[in-house]
């Protein structure tokens, strides 16, 4: 009778015991941890997880592997079409995460409660019941607990709705030295609050801290947009996925998406549900993203008696940037951006002399024919930097600003408004910007007022600023297309070229 007892506790050793090797190790842990190829099972048909899977475990894995990324926040979006396998994936890492690592916590949502009850539950029961140690877990409707009086406050993934009115209760979860993991599925619906409050618990220092966020692309705003394609991009890592490039994904059916949009693989329809690309257009989106994406792919072509004009965005402290941008004609991308912190530049002085220099260079043989710059900035200081850069010798450079009545005020309430709109009209019709992901975010922002009037309005920047804040981001005022839209403020003579003198002929005739 003894036996029986020391071979279940042997038996449970190993496999605490092997598991535990794949703390950092997810692909390993999830080959190891379910009955692939199996008869019999429902696995059976599947060697593994799908490719991209694979990858996504194994780059989990090497974050984790890396001492010096370790304990750095892992934050991964993933755009993707409908089809691929995005659920199953957070299944496999929420089991990965709690079975490799003692006291492990997790918090999985949805875009709405429902989802989270009738989809995202549900799929990970499945995959923790198919497990090889699923007899470890107690997997219930609004949480998956270790089956152990001890831990079971401890070691525990939380399927967690939220509210947008109460955004502080989804606040609060840390697991200082160990590990914590939050799933956000269909993230382009989540509320940007909720975001903001899941980074403030993702500040434990010597802690594990992973952040997955997946969706279908529905929406081209908001928090999840901004990682994806925004001006996130540098804190999160990202991924976009088209379904017709993953193994298993009915491509006959996708096709009959293709069908319905008449062919059209840009169709805002196609592009969400299949190639899971955002909707080129938005309700109140004053540049679309399908006017941003041309600009950015067509090729340039200058003139080349066009003046070089520069548009300079003062930050004046902040996250923000100081930018200084270029144009020449249509060509808006030969000539890369200047950009300097805010923090730097608290002084005119400082602004002044890196002004100066810009004027006083050649860019491709040619100086800056005429630069207008931001008058409206914080700190008031716009003025004082003008006047210093003309004591210099600079006189070409023209203070703008942003909050004065258009010149063309029939159709534009304030001179920013008119800035944006003619530089809109150029992209259009030409322009050509560089990829900066930074700029092609801030292109997007500004929404477009509707006050029944005539003339063309803009939200002002308080506005944009406070809808913003809501996605968490740092850098909320639209530095570079401020600075793009500054080249438009005035119109800027042709340059003009001398040619140089023919040689004098001489006849032998004297």
């Amino acid at each position: 009778m003894s036996s029986a007892p020391a071979a279940a506790i042997d038996y449970e050793q190993e496999l605490r015991e092997r598991l535990a090797e794949f703390r950092h190790d997810p692909l390993g842990a999830v080959r190891y941890g379910f009955p692939w190829g199996e008869a019999g099972t429902e696995l059976a048909r599947f060697k593994e997880p799908r490719i991209w899977q694979c990858e996504e475990l194994d780059m989990l894995g090497a974050h984790l592997r890396n001492p010096a990324t370790r304990f750095t926040t892992y934050r991964r979006a993933l755009s993707s079409g409908h089809g691929p396998g995005k659920t199953s994936l957070l299944a496999l890492l929420c089991w990965w995460n709690q079975s490799t690592y003692l006291d492990a916590m997790a918090r999985v949502t949805a875009n709405t409660g429902n989802q989270l009850d009738t989809t995202i539950q549900p799929e990970f029961d499945r995959w923790f019941r198919r497990a090889i140690n699923a007899h470890w877990f107690q997997v219930n409707v609004t949480s998956i607990k270790v089956i152990d009086d001890r831990h079971e406050s401890t070691w525990r993934l939380d399927f967690m709705p939220w509210s947008e009115k109460n955004p502080q209760g989804f606040a609060g979860k840390h697991n200082s030295g160990r590990r914590m993991f939050f799933g956000f599925e269909e993230s382009s619906e989540i509320s940007d609050e909720i975001f903001r409050v899941t980074n403030g618990a993702l500040t434990d220092a010597g802690t594990e801290k992973i952040f997955f966020a997946i969706s279908n692309p529905t929406r081209n705003q908001g928090a999840f947009y901004e990682a994806v394609f925004g001006n996130q991009r540098e804190r999160w890592t990202q991924r976009v996925i088209d379904s017709r490039d993953i193994e298993g994904c009915d491509l006959a059916e996708i096709q009959g998406w293709l069908k319905e949009c008449d062919g059209n693989e840009d169709a805002d329809y196609f592009r969400v549900r299949a190639r899971g690309l955002f909707p080129k257009g938005a309700s109140g989106q004053f540049i679309d993203l399908e006017t941003i994406r041309m600009a950015q792919q067509r090729r340039v072509r200058p003139m080349l008696d066009d003046p070089l004009v520069a548009g300079v965005d003062f930050a004046w402290g902040g996250a923000d940037d100081n930018v200084i941008r270029f144009r020449k004609g249509n060509d808006a991308r030969s000539i890369p951006p200047i950009k300097v912190k805010g923090e730097f530049t608290r002084q005119a002085a400082v602004m002044a002399g890196k002004i100066a220099d810009v004027l006083a260079k050649l860019y491709n043989g040619e100086k800056v024919a005429q630069m207008f710059v931001d008058g409206s900035g914080v700190g008031g200081n716009a003025g004082r930097v003008v006047a210093q850069v003309r004591q210099l010798g600079f006189k070409n450079i023209t203070e703008i600003n942003f909050g004065h009545d258009a010149i063309d005020s029939v159709h534009y309430a304030y001179r920013r408004d008119e800035m944006w709109d003619k530089m809109k009209q150029w992209l259009a019709a030409g322009g050509a910007i560089d990829q900066d992901p930074g700029l092609a975010a801030d292109l997007a922002k500004p929404l477009l007022v509707d006050e029944k009037l005539q003339r063309i309005k803009l939200e002002s920047k308080e506005s944009m600023l406070k809808r913003l804040k809501r996605s968490g981001i740092e850098s909320t005022s639209p530095d570079d297309a401020d600075a793009l839209a500054l080249t438009f403020a005035m119109p800027v003579a042709p340059a003009v070229r001398t040619r140089p003198s023919a040689p004098k002929r001489h006849s032998a005739w004297g």
